[in-house]
């Protein structure tokens, strides 16, 4: 009898588990891991919103898309076997910043600073 209560128990405990887990998964679209990466035709509509908000000429424009477009195909490298290293991909973030930063003037600097926190907050609200 209390090998059954046990029994009870325990699969109550998982069935718990399993509840719980579904229901933080429903919470966050289903989704786990870190979201998808942009697709070209993603990247170049960020570069187009970036150019509107950051003040871009054309060849500004051209070479922050190959800037980004390179990034992220780094990053599919560095997560397309497992987990990356935090180091690594706050190392990759950071080298992506300065590149883009390179191409900017100190106004546009700044302008895309403000761009990338306001991207940032909106990430957050979805």
């Amino acid at each position: 009898m209390k090998t059954t209560i046990k029994k009870i128990l325990n699969a109550a405990l998982l069935l718990g588990a399993i509840m719980i887990t579904g229901t933080t998964l429903a919470q966050r679209g289903g989704q786990q891991g870190p979201p998808p990466l942009p697709t070209s035709d993603e990247i170049e509509e960020m570069v187009s919103d970036m150019a509107e908000e950051v003040s871009l000429d054309e060849t500004q424009e051209a070479e922050i898309l190959v800037l980004y477009k390179a990034h992220f195909e780094e990053v599919e490298d560095l997560t397309s076997s497992g987990r990356p290293d935090r180091d690594k991909m706050e190392a990759l973030k950071s080298d992506f910043e300065d590149e883009v930063n390179a191409v900017l003037t100190d106004e546009q600097q700044k302008l895309f600073k403000a761009y990338q926190k306001k991207n940032s907050r909106q990430k957050g609200k979805r």
